[in-house]
């Protein structure tokens, strides 16, 4: 792992205790239409491997055994694999290991995913790797959710203040996570630049699903930053994770909501 990497997860919280539990409870995992377009990209299904980097606690791996004959999660942080090992899934293995250095042979892999992970890594690093080990007309495909979901205008008001609070203590106190330094929106040009693929280009897909109260707060702590800022002493107040949980609680009460999760695919097709 860089030294950028390893410092940027430190500095997000992701090492804390209890962390990779409490992610795995309330991110979410791609969903089928992601999976579906993806594969018929890769030539699939069936696919005969596909490479999840910054696998994490396996919720972007997973869902792929349904689809491929072997996955592989590559995952540098421990706490994150060990909670992936505990759900084991038939045609899934987590190894330690580093995007930029996946020990794979050449053209040995169909499809190579990046979800929510591709800016903590060296990107060109990254893209050169995943283009030795693709297959010709393989795909690498770095996939990440919009963090506010469409769901109520005043708990997206409260969510949207969240994210301007949680930046500015992260300024005041010297932070930096992975996409302060490598925005997601860069993604797509730094796979067009690297040369390494025919076609490079940006997919816009959503999924509908149902949610209540506790699992959206659920899913707001559970973003980096947030453990580390507390730690250090901002409160859930000035964070603005007071105001976001009483106005969730009190408009969506005890019942569910649908709400529409966004996801933007940047992929390259060797």
């Amino acid at each position: 792992m860089t030294e950028f990497s390893s410092e940027a997860i430190r500095q997000s919280g992701y090492l804390r205790e209890g962390f990779a539990e409490h992610y795995d409870g309330f991110r979410p995992q791609p969903p089928s239409v992601l999976l579906e377009v993806l594969s018929r990209y890769a030539g699939g299904p069936p696919l005969q491997r596909v490479l999840d980097l910054g696998s994490g606690t396996g919720l972007s791996t997973r869902p792929w055994a349904e689809l491929a004959d072997e996955v592989i999660g590559i995952e540098p942080n421990a706490a994150m694999r060990r909670v992936a090992d505990e759900t084991p899934t038939r045609h899934v293995r987590y190894v330690e290991g580093h995007a930029s250095d996946t020990g794979l042979a050449e053209s040995s892999v169909d499809l190579v995913t990046c979800s929510q992970s591709f800016h903590w890594m060296d990107r060109e690093a990254t893209l050169t790797e995943a283009a030795r080990i693709l297959r010709r007309g393989g795909v690498f495909a770095a996939y990440d959710y919009d963090p506010v979901p469409t769901v109520d205008a005043e708990i997206e008001a409260a969510f949207f203040e969240h994210l301007r609070l949680r930046a500015r203590y992260r300024d005041e106190l010297g932070l930096f996570a992975g996409w302060t330094r490598r925005p997601k929106h860069e993604h797509l040009e730094v796979i067009r630049k690297s040369g390494l693929f025919a076609l490079a280009r940006e997919l816009v897909l959503h999924e509908e699903r149902e949610t209540d109260a506790d699992e959206l707060i659920g899913f707001v702590r559970s973003l980096g930053l947030v453990p580390e800022l507390i730690a250090l002493g901002a409160t859930e107040d000035q964070l603005g994770l007071t105001r976001f949980d009483e106005t969730t609680r009190r408009v969506m009460g005890a019942g569910r909501m649908r709400t529409l999760v966004g996801y933007r695919v940047r992929l390259g097709v060797k």
